[in-house]
């Protein structure tokens, strides 16, 4: 997949989750509104590949997990992270929402109300949300 597949792909999965939230079909949002943030992940790693260079083996490798602490690091925003800890409070408590999440999700079935608007809103707060503020490394 490419860089702009992989947004527009986290484009329509917050959408969906927002669309089941509305639906109280809070297993769904929560597993979508994650994979959203997955593949906004994987896009600011698709930016550090360019066109025509023979893949990193290494880099390629520690792309193709859905653990989102990994994928930070694979990405390069490790330090821009705890950087954007230490200076807003509510990101840093929306990331320990965030990082809580797994692909496993999909196969929990309970998942709460609570949880899943708890991460829909970590993710897309204009202020402080994860998403908003991934979107700057694209």
């Amino acid at each position: 997949m490419t860089k702009t597949e992989l947004e527009n792909l986290a484009s329509i999965r917050i959408k969906e989750a927002e669309i089941l939230l509305i639906a109280d079909c809070y297993q769904g949002a929560y597993y979508l509104a994650g994979y959203a943030l997955e593949c906004i992940l994987k896009a600011c790693i698709a930016k550090q590949v360019k066109e025509f260079d023979f893949p990193d083996k290494k880099l390629a490798t520690a792309s193709y997990t859905h653990k989102l602490a990994n994928l930070v690091i694979t990405a390069g925003l490790k330090q821009k992270l705890t950087e954007q800890e230490k200076q807003n409070e509510e990101f840093k408590l929306n990331w320990a929402i965030v990082i809580e999440w797994s692909e496993e999700s999909r196969y929990k079935l309970a998942i709460t109300k609570q949880e899943a608007h708890d991460l829909f809103a970590a993710i897309t707060e204009n202020e402080s949300g994860i998403l908003p503020w991934l979107k700057k490394y694209l």
